[in-house]
């Protein structure tokens, strides 16, 4: 069996929303929008969560919402046709992919919202410790993490960006 075709790994606390349908999934090429979030997948609020993303992709993605165990334990079946890009809302969920044996070579962060205990690196992402601790899990096993909050930008590495502003 060949590796998922994963195009982008994304980290928005929105998940998925017009942005992400406007640049980012022409910009990657992406076919299919898989949200690895267990709250969008499987919460108490899924249906009407689900109903909000389903709209912003505006019929150009199929648009899948799994589990992160169920990311883990089906992606390897994706058909060699689906360009997937992964959407998770924390570097926790992106760093248990990664160490599940999920293929993702990069992170790319847009939007982590500040909230009390996390520090702001810049003018769309806060982090605390532990999603600090989640970037270097990653880096560690060779997942480059950058921040771009839309394609124009320059990524700037999560890591260098967070000592600079520490």
């Amino acid at each position: 069996m060949t590796a998922p075709n994963i195009v982008w790994t994304r980290i928005d606390e929105r998940l998925l929303h017009g942005q992400i349908r406007i640049t980012w999934g022409k910009q990657t090429g992406a076919n299919l929008i898989l949200v690895a979030n267990n709250e969008a997948a499987e919460g108490p609020n899924a249906a009407f969560m689900q109903a909000g993303m389903k709209a912003s992709a505006g019929g150009e993605y199929a648009v899948r919402f799994f589990t992160l165990q169920k990311t883990i334990d089906v992606i390897s079946k994706a058909s060699a046709k689906q360009k997937i890009f992964i959407l998770c809302n924390s570097p926790e969920d992106v760093a248990q992919l990664v160490e599940s044996g999920v293929p993702i070579t990069q992170c790319n962060v847009g939007n982590m919202h500040f909230h009390e205990g996390k520090k702001q690196i810049t003018k769309t992402v806060s982090v605390n410790e532990s999603d600090l601790k989640a970037f270097e899990r990653m880096v560690k096993l060779g997942v480059p993490c950058t921040i771009q909050n839309t394609p124009d930008q320059k990524p700037v590495c999560v890591l260098e960006q967070a000592v600079a502003s520490m």
